[in-house]
């Protein structure tokens, strides 16, 4: 499941089991939703990662050709 859709699923929970005095119910659905926006910032610091890791390569790409370029030259 998603990360939006736990934090329904919990939100769903929470709000049925204090409707119905079901404290195992919105315990649980305290720690789906929790979960959902843990998943949501692990989400989030990937694509950072990925963000940064992409933008390193395009750097050692550039530095390879530049250094292609000056042999070249000579």
């Amino acid at each position: 499941m998603g990360a939006k859709s736990d934090q329904v699923k919990g939100q769903v929970k929470d709000a049925a089991g204090s409707l119905t005095g079901d404290k195992d119910l919105e315990s649980e659905g305290r720690a789906d939703r929790r979960a959902g926006e843990a998943k949501e910032k692990v989400d989030h610091a990937k694509g950072k990662i990925e963000e940064v890791i992409d933008k390193a390569e395009d750097k050692v790409e550039e530095v390879i050709d530049k250094a292609k370029d000056t042999l070249h030259r000579k």
